[in-house]
């Protein structure tokens, strides 16, 4: 890692800053043009990019029945008892999540209320290229679960042998998902956003993915499809104390920079003996673990800062805003209250963001690049839609409509303003007789 004590405003503003994306605009515009395809000729477009991109497309897109059972059939006991202890952690924390609905009457005669209702149609985009992110099943397939969204559709890479990996397979029983379809990359998010002969088309998409499958949302989000949230590689800060564990720091380290070479690992701590026990641990640990040529390019790029005190570190944290935020520090309760921007929080020394990936039961699809200051992460809100209902009786007309007409007046909306003074009249002629 790159090492900073005592940083320059320049310095930490360089340290600070996510990489920016040279092929951005040209992404973008080949995206574009493979999502054109995609919307004029359906399943042909999708089977021609897998075959471009995958090197092959599969003989029928979408799952079928045996293969259910067959993933099934071929996961080990202990991997489903895990996913399945993983499953109830994160259904108990959704469950909670829900809001009763609120009514009020604002004045005597107006009822004004609020209820939530499910998304009907929606898309989970699952990547497979390095990792089958099984997890990410879970993370977006219980919440639509609990809302009740009538159709769910996901999409996800085959492997090698044109199969679903067993484990997306059983998550995706696990959580009611039965529509899974054999299409990765810009394709998937094409066919969902439009629909094809294959594919429905859904009103919201969700999902991680690279920079192509990120370019693909953000592209069908400008044509009236939702999508969860802007997203980018995947990042950690890490806020340690003298009482932080190296091995601990390093591990927590590492466990983001395994994701991809992109991924952002950004170290803010109180004690300069700690940054040299943190190097000799990634030396250590980067040795024998399978990805670590990956993990080391990651942290090729990635800094550990020394600050004066923890004030300074809090307030660098909440300008990085990352995705996942760990404070390894004495009494991290205390510290998380000054927490302003972050994804998500993991707080003490034995609360590794592999908790939050896996079981823990809190939401991994997080915001990144500094996203964080304004989304929040997927929660079972991002499966509904708050909508609202008021319900004026003759008195409450009477006591608000003298309001309504003058601000419409003084807006210039005549329309506005006689769609009320037209229902006091009446209500003044009946008093009339």
């Amino acid at each position: 890692m790159n090492i900073l004590k005592n940083p320059t405003p320049t310095e930490l503003a360089q340290a600070m800053q996510r990489p920016g994306d040279e092929q951005a605009a040209t992404r973008r515009n080949t995206v574009a043009d493979l999502l054109a395809a995609i919307r004029a000729e359906g399943d042909v477009a999708v089977r021609r990019l897998a075959e471009r991109f995958d090197g092959s497309a599969p003989d029928a897109l979408e799952v079928d029945a045996a293969e259910f059972e067959a993933a099934e059939l071929s996961l080990s006991a202990e991997l489903k008892t895990a996913i399945r202890l993983a499953y109830h952690n994160i259904r108990a924390f959704h469950e909670l999540q829900w809001e009763r609905e609120i009514t009020t009457e604002t004045m005597p005669g107006v009822v004004c209320s609020r209820r939530s209702v499910p998304i009907d149609r929606v898309g989970l985009y699952i990547p497979g290229g390095t990792a089958p992110l099984f997890s990410t099943v879970l993370m977006l397939g219980v919440p639509a679960q609990l809302a009740g969204c009538q159709e769910v559709v996901l999409c996800t890479p085959p492997q090698s042998n044109a199969q679903v990996h067993p484990a997306v397979l059983f998550c995706a029983q696990l959580c009611g998902i039965r529509r899974v379809f054999k299409i990765g990359g810009v394709q998937a998010i094409g066919a969902m956003a439009y629909g094809t002969e294959s594919v429905p088309a859904v009103w919201k998409i969700f999902g991680p993915g690279n920079p192509w499958v990120t370019a693909a949302k953000q592209l069908i989000s400008l044509e009236g499809v939702a999508i969860d949230m802007p997203a980018g590689p995947s990042e950690v800060c890490v806020v340690a104390d003298d009482s932080a564990n190296a091995a601990f720091v390093a591990a927590d380290l590492l466990s983001q920079a395994e994701h991809g070479t992109d991924s952002q690992v950004l170290l803010l701590t109180t004690s300069e003996r700690l940054i040299g026990q943190i190097e000799q641990e990634l030396a250590s640990q980067l040795a024998d673990l399978p990805r670590g040529t990956i993990a080391e390019q990651a942290l090729a790029h990635s800094t550990a800062i020394l600050v004066k005190d923890m004030d300074e570190a809090m307030a660098l944290s909440n300008r990085y805003a990352p995705e996942h935020l760990i404070l390894q520090v004495k009494n991290p309760e205390q510290w998380a209250a000054q927490v302003r921007n972050a994804g998500s929080v993991f707080l003490g020394h034995f609360t590794p963001e592999s908790a939050g990936d896996y079981a823990s039961g809190t939401n991994h699809t997080l915001p990144t690049s500094g996203y964080a200051r304004a989304y929040a992460g997927v929660s079972l809100d991002s499966f509904l839609k708050k909508i609202t209902f008021q319900s004026i009786q003759r008195s409450g007309l009477e006591k608000i409509g003298p309001a309504i007409v003058e601000m419409a007046r003084a807006e210039g909306l005549e329309a506005h303003a006689r769609a009320v003074a037209l229902r006091l009249g009446y209500v003044t002629g009946l008093e009339n007789g």
